[in-house]
């Protein structure tokens, strides 16, 4: 089984003046920690409400020129047995990279299995070649008449190969 793992991160950030820029400094220094080992982690702004009234609010919060700002980060696990067992390793994983940062498991998705999509598109593959028309097909429906010799791997016209008209005409000039 595959599963995608969504893990909230608390990044601090420090210096700052406004919630947009502890945000882009929150994500830089988050990738610059993931990367090269895990640059398939997609990084995204994280979502919090109040706790009393579940109004929206900043991804940062900021106090005396310090912020705490929530993030998002997203992976995919593959081969694993159940939900929290895909959970834990993308916890270690993650938690590895980003030291002294706490991470909260947000959503666990199961993911369609890729053989299932495999085993699909190979059924819509073979009845688009049950439609593809043949050259003997081609040439009852045209009105030809021709008979069609099957010799070998390739179908060829008795009457001695003929030359089209045209190139008739180049041969005798």
């Amino acid at each position: 089984m595959n599963c995608r793992v969504v893990v909230e991160a608390a990044v601090p950030v420090y210096d700052v003046e406004s919630p947009d820029e502890a945000v882009r400094i929150a994500i830089s220094k988050t990738g610059e920690m993931l990367n090269p080992d895990l640059n398939y982690v997609e990084i995204n702004m994280g979502e919090r409400a109040c706790p009393h009234c579940g109004e929206e609010q900043e991804p940062a919060f900021i106090a005396a020129d310090e912020s705490l700002v929530a993030l998002e980060l997203e992976m995919t696990v593959f081969n694993v047995e159940r939900e929290e067992h895909a959970a834990r390793i993308a916890r270690k994983e993650i938690g590895q990279r980003l030291e002294n940062i706490p991470l909260d498991v947000l959503e666990i998705e199961e993911l369609e299995d890729e053989n299932e999509e495999t085993d699909e598109s190979e059924d819509e593959t073979d009845t688009l070649e049950e439609e593809i028309p043949t050259e003997e097909t081609l040439a009852s429906e045209s009105g030809d008449e021709q008979p069609v010799e099957s010799g070998g791997s390739t179908d060829r016209r008795s009457d001695d190969d003929e030359v089209l008209p045209e190139f008739e005409e180049l041969i005798d000039e």
